[in-house]
């Protein structure tokens, strides 16, 4: 995949002499103590004094013989701070500034440091392929070495680049980023980030009899995918592995349970769950975190033809229960048992799977989080905390055992149904009869794809939740 959407180039190291003399000034004020000793003019010190006051981010441009960009971030913590280099960044573009100097990050902790500089590069995405003329200039802004070390500025970009990543394949179009074109930027993902790709092909998955992937890819002229991705470094200090599980419906039109009212518009990004499973597994190796982990992605689209599934169809999984389908949107379910049922074989650790999975989900948390549910209670703890951390916020629903009735069926093992009550709760007891291992659900339909610029975070896909498992396996490699 082409990176050009991503200007990774954005946070560079050069030798004072080589700057050029009329880039702009970035003067990063985060104490009253700090602003001080700049000895500002009176109106402006003012200004900031006051937006100490009211503890409010804010940047300030001033003209003189060079562009300033003065940069208030009065609250340390880690959003406010990324959301600080967001709007500086935005300053930045809006002033078409081409090369910057940013002096006073030594007055915060590497930890906010990096939110900060975090925010300025995720902020630079653009997703521009398709439009003839491209809005973004280049932006260079230097920064000094001893304000922040260089392999952490190597870390951050590694990161940004697979949210990058992420971000494009759910952005493309199904006409080109269909289930073929996924496994091929994946297998060049893995050339790039460092870790191992194997393609599964229709008769291949017809051998291993997943019935859900082959019955939602009947109404398609594409085939369908299924896609592991294998990282295991040497150093690597689990034995098992974790496994990462993404719902890779390429597009979906809701089957003969058809979309209606709007409801398949931007379903391009039905796929979000696979492409953040490529994104963590190529944020992970490129930095070449010593954890052992499994990527799986079955794709497909879901369309409609004379032959697709249709309600009261009944089909077997890989694992052998008949599910009666009594609704064809209901189909990411089904591809992902499937992988589930698979992800047996690697005696897993932990498996994670993560998808757009359901409207009630999105009614529930919006897109401000992520519904979680599972059967490990102190590993979904562990994900909350690493959530608030990186701002990709998790909210538990029960998985109660009396769920399981809601999806009884007279003609088969189980419905993939559980009717208008408990929608996130039902799909995940759905999901749970396939695993025999820890498992964590992530139903990311609220927060995957939003529809306005917010932040750091452009309209279109968000790569939730890219920078949570990152930060969670990263964690987890020094715990242990």
């Amino acid at each position: 995949m082409q990176d050009s959407y991503l200007n990774v180039n954005l946070l560079s190291y050069v030798k004072k002499e080589d700057v050029s003399e009329d880039a702009a000034n970035i003067i990063l004020i985060a104490t009253k103590e700090q602003s001080e000793r700049y000895a500002f003019q009176k109106s402006l010190a003012q200004n900031i004094d006051k937006a100490f006051a009211e503890n409010r981010t804010e940047v300030i441009i001033t003209l003189g013989d060079k562009q300033n960009f003065i940069t208030i971030t009065p609250n340390k913590e880690t959003e406010p701070l990324r959301l600080a280099g967001a709007s500086l960044y935005t300053a930045l573009q809006k002033q078409q500034t081409q090369t910057a100097k940013l002096r006073g990050l030594e007055e915060l902790t590497e930890v906010e440091r990096y939110a900060f500089l975090e925010g300025m590069l995720l902020s630079s995405y653009d997703f521009n392929k398709y439009k003839t003329k491209k809005k973004q200039l280049p932006i260079e802004v230097y920064i000094r070495n001893r304000s922040f070390p260089k392999d952490k500025i190597t870390e951050l970009k590694t990161v940004a680049e697979a949210v990058s990543l992420t971000k494009t394949l759910v952005n493309e179009p199904v006409n080109y980023m269909d289930a073929l074109r996924f496994s091929s930027a994946a297998t060049e993902a893995g050339k790039q980030f460092g870790f191992e790709t194997e393609i599964l092909h229709k008769e291949q998955i017809e051998e291993l009899k997943m019935g859900g992937l082959l019955a939602v890819n009947k109404g398609s002229e594409t085939p369908p995918t299924f896609n592991i991705f294998h990282y295991k470094p040497e150093n690597a200090v689990n034995e098992k592995p974790l496994v990462l599980v993404g719902k890779g419906v390429m597009f979906d039109t809701g089957g003969y349970s058809l979309k209606i009212n709007g409801n398949m518009l931007t379903m391009k990004c039905d796929m979000a769950g696979g492409a953040a499973v490529l994104g963590a597994v190529a944020a992970i190796a490129g930095n070449k975190l010593p954890y052992y982990v499994i990527g799986l992605v079955p794709a497909t689209d879901n369309k409609i033809s004379s032959n697709a599934l249709v309600v009261d169809d009944v089909i077997t999984m890989m694992d052998g229960t008949t599910v009666e389908v009594q609704n064809t949107d209901a189909e990411g379910r089904l591809v992902l048992a499937d992988a589930l049922t698979y992800a047996k074989r690697f005696e897993p650790e932990l498996v994670i799977d993560m998808a757009t999975l359901t409207g009630a989900s999105a009614a529930i948390t919006g897109s401000f989080g992520i519904a979680v549910l599972g059967n490990s209670q102190e590993k979904i703890n562990e994900l909350k905390e690493v959530g608030e951390q990186v701002y990709e916020r998790l909210v538990q629903l029960p998985l109660w055992k009396e769920y399981k009735d809601l999806l009884k069926s007279t003609v088969a093992d189980m419905s993939n149904l559980g009717g208008p009550i408990g929608g996130v709760s039902t799909s995940s007891i759905f999901l749970e009869h396939f695993t025999d291992y820890p498992w964590l659900h992530l139903d990311i339909a609220g927060a995957a794809f939003v529809k306005e610029n917010k932040g750091y975070r452009q309209s279109g896909a968000t790569a939730v939740p890219v920078r949570l498992l990152y930060e969670f396996i990263k964690r987890k490699c020094k715990d242990d």
